[in-house]
């Protein structure tokens, strides 16, 4: 049985009663509730029916065991709740492996003993402020490390508050840590670029092929990797994004883009089209030639092993790694293959907005965060030529 009873002018105590206790005290769950609609309060009828519904909710989450009481839980059992029932159905294995990363080195041994209600503003800002490396390393932390642990607090609070746990989320008043870029880009100017494409003319045809899309396009690996043919219109010579293949707990995992802006459509230049269509035939070649042995039957993955299945996300990087070494090509990061098509563009006078559409960005502003330097160089250049036109003329 249960029932409620007013606890001020707008709010209730539900109770629901479960019997006794070993000795005898009475087994009850509590929960006070605010109602803010004035109108309701006003309504004697309107308000008991509320209050009933309310009551009855509550009744069935207390039996079924979904009931989590915020006067007794402390954080650490809320983030198995949290992980429960909200991270591995709803984040993909990557980010939920980031969050855990988070939560184990940085979060759990400064507020994991709280009681997740007694959490406040100023915990979280000196937990933030405090962080430190897990080795004891002295050397402070990474500006990117701390502003993820933020972004994991935020997630976790959002679901307490979701769920009335709490009232207020206590990040919303934590400052949100700023990432300074330490990274440097590297980058291929365009005679390396020119030397790079030499050089992959002795590789097997998908990697050549891998090679110029991730230059012409700015492919990201995963975005390479979950290409398949149906993808590619080589008569229009545009590629669909619209999947990507990453690395999760289990292994590799198909999966959707990871923003809205990642689905998008790019344009190839016409010489890559030429290429396309000659590594098509080699495709065809190479599947017919494997017969039975050709075990991918559901999908026509672009690059794949020889039985047609796709690559695991780390073969491009293992390959990469040491064909820079073997072709003696100065080395960079293959992810600064799409900071290398970034450049390119740029250095053409490509507007920073199709640049952003191109990639993927979220926003204009990560364009411009990332290269704004490079386009204030390249505006710079722009503005000496036509001081060396003008000149001609007033001569």
């Amino acid at each position: 049985m249960g029932h409620y009873s007013p606890r001020g002018k707008n709010s209730f105590r539900l109770v629901v009663e479960l019997g006794r206790k070993e000795k005898g005290k009475k087994n009850r769950k509590t929960k006070t509730i605010r109602i803010e609609d004035k109108a309701l309060l006003k309504s004697k009828r309107k308000l008991e029916k509320y209050l009933e519904t309310e009551l009855l909710k509550f009744e069935m989450e207390v039996k079924s065991g979904a009931y989590i009481d915020p006067s007794k839980m402390i954080f650490s059992d809320f983030v198995e709740e949290w992980e429960k029932k909200y991270a591995v159905k709803e984040l993909s294995e990557t980010t939920l492996e980031n969050h855990l990363s988070h939560i184990k080195n940085h979060i759990l041994p400064v507020i994991g003993s709280k009681r997740i209600d007694q959490i406040k503003t100023l915990h979280l800002i000196d937990l933030i402020d405090g962080m430190k490396r897990k080795d004891g390393d002295e050397k402070p932390l990474s500006s990117s490390t701390k502003h993820d642990t933020y972004r994991t607090l935020k997630t976790i609070f959002e679901r307490a508050v979701e769920w009335k746990l709490i009232k207020e989320n206590p990040v919303v008043g934590v400052p949100k840590p700023k990432v300074k870029s330490t990274r440097k880009i590297n980058v291929y100017d365009e005679d390396e670029t020119k030397d790079l494409m030499v050089a992959a003319q002795n590789e097997l045809p998908h990697w050549r092929m891998f090679i110029t899309l991730a230059l012409t396009a700015g492919l990201r690996r995963s975005e390479l990797l979950g290409l398949e043919w149906k993808d590619i219109n080589i008569d229009d010579g545009t590629l669909d994004i619209r999947q990507v293949i990453v690395r999760g707990k289990s292994g590799a995992l198909i999966k959707e883009p990871k923003t809205e802006k990642s689905f998008r459509l790019v344009a190839l230049p016409s010489t890559v089209l030429n290429e396309l269509k000659l590594y098509k035939a080699h495709w065809n070649k190479e599947r017919l030639k494997m017969g039975e042995h050709w075990i991918e039957r559901n999908r026509e993955w672009f690059f794949c092993n020889q039985d047609g299945t796709h690559f695991y996300p780390t073969t491009p990087t293992t390959w990469w790694n040491r064909f820079v070494k073997r072709a003696k090509v100065r080395h960079i990061r293959l992810h600064d293959m799409r900071h290398t098509n970034a450049t390119l563009l740029i250095a053409q006078g490509v507007h920073a907005k199709i640049i952003a559409e191109r990639l993927g960005h979220s926003n204009i502003k990560v364009t411009m965060d990332t290269y704004g330097h490079l386009m204030r160089r390249a505006d710079t250049e722009a503005a000496n030529k036509l001081d060396s036109i003008f000149r001609k003329n007033n001569g």
